[in-house]
């Protein structure tokens, strides 16, 4: 269950707007998401908010900026990569800015994964959201389990240079590498 950042674990984050009928095109193409990415049961409520937020922002896709505002709203390991202080008010501070202005000029356009391979049979994602959810899996396996964790998703994200993530986090103060370091450090601890 998502948990706002910096709370108790008391307060849920649940969209006060009710579910759209998946009847809006970018509500269609995001429907599977969560049941397409395969990323198990502790990365499903990710999926579904990153979808909630494509609905709701008329995007064609989830992409990584998407899926990072999820994670950052949900796993508490992921919070925890970024360290403290006040640098998780601020990705989500940019993250939210998405919606009303800044991410405007991502509206319209697709999230490419340039010369990456494209990933068959991950409907909802952007082409490279789909080469970070594919690099989570591996990382999972890399590690021994077959459970995707949210920080396997957060280094996928945060390792492609030109993911919409990544210019958010560049934006908030924080540099990608130490991220991964970060949660790299983390997983062998």
């Amino acid at each position: 269950m998502c948990r706002a950042a910096g709370t108790d674990g008391v307060g849920d984050v649940r969209s006060r707007i009710p579910r759209q009928q998946a009847q809006w095109p970018q509500a269609q193409a995001a429907r599977g998401a969560d049941d397409d990415a395969g990323l198990g049961a502790e990365l499903t409520e990710v999926v579904a908010g990153a979808r909630r937020r494509v609905v709701r922002g008329g995007d064609r896709h989830i992409d990584t900026a998407h899926l990072l505002h999820s994670l950052l709203e949900c796993d508490p390991e992921v919070r925890a990569a970024f360290g403290e202080g006040a640098t998780v008010a601020r990705l989500l501070g940019y993250l939210v800015q998405r919606s009303i202005g800044y991410g405007l000029r991502w509206q319209g356009s697709v999230e490419d994964s340039g010369g990456l391979p494209v990933v068959e049979g991950v409907t909802g994602f952007s082409p490279l959201a789909a080469v970070c959810v594919e690099r989570a899996r591996e990382r999972a396996v890399r590690r021994g389990d077959g459970a995707v964790r949210g920080t396997d998703l957060l280094a996928a994200l945060v390792a492609e240079p030109q993911a919409r993530a990544v210019e958010v986090v560049r934006r908030a103060g924080v540099e990608p590498r130490e991220v991964v370091r970060g949660v790299d450090a983390g997983a062998a601890g």
